[in-house]
């Protein structure tokens, strides 16, 4: 029997669900660069400049019709903007920038999103936004307030991802909160050869609130906040320059924003008005349970298709919890694994099993001596500037075919200063006599 999702069921009852933890832009690493002349915006702020990308282009709508709102409905009627607009102020002249109460506009764009997402093939679509909700809102609840962050603002991800952890836009940007490369790691993020934590949905949403939290320091109106979100900080700031204006329905009966930004502010209005009462617009869902997990630390770099045959876990379970692992693997050196709930003693017993040093005999050599192989306890070596994986493996006594093995790398693969490659020693019985042998 299926329940329904009030704003109670989507808003507090997922609250009481305790869960463990909490956690866009190709090119090159963006420059802080000033948004104003005077380096302040008009209500006095200043300008956090250190973590903030520069102008950009929106660049976080989903490929499929299955993330942002203008993917989805993108033949709404143009019609004029309302030319007078009761919009609350979120700052007054010469406050101090604090986080405000978010504020759901009533007019006529946000009405025309709202019908649409009752319509037709967008209605089931928002059906799937609202059964995913159920799987991420305790946490992303948990880190707003954490961050002390309006939680309605969780609807941004609404329209960003349809709560989809492993949306990818057409320019590249990816997860929860569609991040670009450069922002992603400018907010801490892990984006490498390795591992993608775009794609992570908590420490993406610990991210996202950081670049909420810093956009309303330099905006003061969540309605800019998110129009900077997705049209880029500087073309905002040149908006409300050019318009003399920091009323964002102002500013998007202008010229100086993108038609996709004038249509991402109110679509995400119109899906928190959904997430906030979904019965009353029609939508009686079941929403997904509650993310939950165990942590299990590999020590190296591991095949998910190996832990799951070890431990008698279902593969296709770790790859879901683990999304952020692009070779669908543990990268070199310890990472914390997230497993199903109530496996982690089990999988840690089988990792460490299939990690225990062990000795292998290998042909006789011509002085009759039989090589013995042993492998020492696990080392991490970081690759330098200029290294080769030849050159790491001369340095260590090992084979290249034993380096490769060990990292699971193939023969063409290439390394980067940085990695982190597990190595380890290799001695033959004669040596080992020399030494005193085996105690």
């Amino acid at each position: 029997m299926s329940r329904p999702i009030r704003a109670i069921s989507i808003v507090s009852l997922l609250l009481i669900v305790g869960l463990p933890g909490i956690p866009g832009e190709a090119g090159s690493e963006p420059l802080p660069i000033p948004l104003s002349t005077s380096g302040s915006l008009a209500d006095g702020s200043e300008v956090p400049l250190e973590r903030l990308a520069p102008d950009s282009l929106s660049v976080k709508q989903t490929a499929d019709g299955d993330g942002s709102a203008t993917a989805i409905a993108p033949e709404i009627a143009r019609d004029p903007w309302p030319e007078t607009v009761s919009l609350p102020t979120d700052v007054d002249e010469g406050s101090a920038v604090t986080p405000r109460a978010y504020r759901i506009q009533d007019n006529a764009r946000v009405q025309q999103f709202l019908d649409q997402f009752q319509t037709g093939y967008r209605r089931a679509v928002v059906e799937r936004w609202l059964v995913r909700a159920g799987r991420y809102l305790p946490m992303v609840f948990g880190v707003f307030r954490e961050k002390g962050l309006p939680e309605d603002l969780v609807f941004t991800a609404m329209i960003e991802s349809g709560f989809n952890p492993v949306a990818v836009s057409r320019a590249g940007a990816k997860g929860l909160w569609q991040f670009m490369a450069p922002t992603a790691r400018r907010y801490g993020l892990r984006v490498d050869r390795w591992v993608d934590e775009r794609l992570d949905p908590e420490k993406s949403t610990v991210a996202a609130a950081n670049y909420l939290k810093d956009l309303y320091t330099m905006f003061g109106s969540w309605d800019l906040v998110q129009a900077a979100y997705n049209a880029g900080e500087m073309k905002v700031t040149r908006a409300i320059q050019g318009m003399g204006t920091k009323d964002f329905w102002a500013l998007a009966r202008g010229r100086l924003l993108r038609q996709e930004t004038k249509d991402f502010v109110p679509a995400i209005h119109a899906a928190t008005l959904i997430g906030r009462e979904p019965e009353r617009y029609g939508f009686v869902v079941a929403p997904e349970d509650p993310l939950r997990y165990e942590i299990v630390t590999v020590t190296r770099a591991t095949p998910l298709l190996r832990i799951a045959a070890q431990a008698g876990v279902g593969l296709d379970d770790l790859e879901r919890l683990n999304p952020e692992l692009r070779l669908k693997q543990t990268p070199p050196g310890p990472y914390a694994l997230k497993v199903p709930v109530g496996g982690a003693d089990h999988i840690q017993a089988a990792l460490e099993r299939a990690q225990a040093p062990r000795h292998v005999a290998s042909a006789r050599p011509p002085h009759g001596k039989p090589l013995v192989v042993k492998a020492s306890t696990s080392q991490i070596h970081v690759v330098q500037p200029r290294e080769t994986l030849s050159a790491i493996a001369k340095r260590y006594g090992v084979s290249l075919k034993e380096l490769l093995h060990w990292n699971d790398l193939a023969e063409t693969a290439r390394i980067f200063p940085g990695d982190r490659l597990r190595v380890a020693s290799v001695i033959s019985r004669a040596e080992e006599s020399e030494q005193g042998g085996f105690h």
